[in-house]
């Protein structure tokens, strides 16, 4: 675990083996170092610190035995922790206390429950409306899949469902009843706003061109998890953070990957697909470049459109660039370059192709 090349914990070659490696369960030694250890660094006693609950969660001090960790090790990972976690970039509203989004994913329902029935299971922890994909258009009274979604009028009735679960293997369970089945164990999954972003390395600061939009990304997913597994594919990633809706804070299932180095950010676009995997989801996602929409031209520099913002960025290795309208006509007129697909943003800062004929 500790030879020369994991020398550097944190560093961006060795931080994904080394958090992947932490997932024995602890020694009673390594126990009371741990203790130590949170005594010793004040941010790992914060319960808003969604890298430091994360770790915990897995485990985090499996493999630690004092065969291969001493005292100036953990003093060297506290002090990188401390510093990557007060750097790191914060998402919205979390400055007012919350720490659940009020949308919770509840699966697994039984087949023949419906809206009221949900309703009534649940309410007891506070006002709630339920919902499901397509609801308004199938006008169905029960959730076509097995699952839905709890949408509470406050926060705090999301940590009261969390209290009242029973928890089994990382997730969480509370049984529900329906005409036909009685004290049925379905899954309740709640949001943590703080899983929304993870900074991989506080030294580096975030350049959106060399940032990548992940599509498709399963809503359970972490920006840590996906940090980890986009650095572990193509290296340099300096932070992670999932596309989170302004209204009730649940992922979109979309992401944002941000890299410390051209080559990486080339080889991540270069691939187009990724797979993603958390637990038993499985998905292959297109990754694209991050379109923004406030560049100037490279070309003319808003010199040959007014000082207007450029409207399509080539996302061709041999271009990378953002153009107007009249510079993306001179440049893509040239021989090699005429089927480039030019990428604008539209909703959800998702970029999308389309189509342009140059005159």
């Amino acid at each position: 675990m500790w030879g020369e090349e994991r020398e550097e914990l944190f560093g961006l070659t060795g931080v994904t083996d080394s958090i992947i490696n932490f997932l024995e369960p602890p020694s009673p030694s390594v126990k009371r170092r741990w203790q130590k250890f949170r005594k010793r660094f004040p941010i790992f006693r914060s319960k808003k610190k969604g890298l430091l609950q994360y770790l915990e969660q897995v485990s985090f001090f499996t493999g630690l035995e004092e065969n291969h960790l001493d005292d100036g090790h953990l003093e060297q990972m506290g002090s990188s922790l401390n510093s990557s976690m007060l750097c790191a970039p914060k998402s919205p509203n979390n400055d007012s206390g919350e720490r659940f989004s009020r949308k919770v994913f509840v699966g697994g329902l039984p087949p023949d429950i419906d809206e009221d029935e949900i309703n009534a299971s649940f309410r007891r922890f506070g006002p709630l409306v339920v919902d499901w994909p397509h609801k308004a258009e199938s006008k169905s009274y029960f959730p076509p899949k097995g699952y839905a979604f709890l949408l509470f009028q406050d926060e705090a009735s999301v940590q009261a469902l969390i209290d009242a679960c029973i928890q089994e293997d990382d997730k969480l369970y509370l049984c529900v009843s329906s005409p036909t089945i009685k004290d049925k164990p379905v899954q309740i999954r709640p949001w943590r706003l703080s899983d929304a972003d993870f900074v991989l390395d506080a030294s580096m600061p975030l350049d959106p061109r060399k940032t990548v939009f992940v599509g498709g990304v399963p809503r359970p997913l972490k920006a840590l998890e996906l940090a980890m597994i986009m650095d572990r594919l193509y290296g340099g990633v300096c932070y992670a953070g999932i596309d989170t809706d302004p209204e009730l804070k649940y992922p979109k299932g979309a992401g944002r990957v941000a890299f410390s180095n051209q080559q990486s950010y080339i080889a991540a676009i270069s691939a187009r697909f990724v797979q993603l995997q958390h637990g038993d989801i499985e998905k292959r996602v297109e990754v694209k470049p991050y379109v923004l929409d406030d560049q100037m031209c490279d070309e003319c520099q808003g010199s040959r459109c007014g000082g207007k913002f450029a409207p399509f960025f080539c996302a061709n290795v041999t271009c990378l660039q953002y153009y107007c309208e009249h510079c993306w006509a001179a440049i893509h007129s040239r021989p090699g370059r005429e089927f480039h697909k030019p990428l604008v943003k539209e909703g959800a800062d998702r970029p999308r192709a389309v189509p342009f004929r140059w005159c």
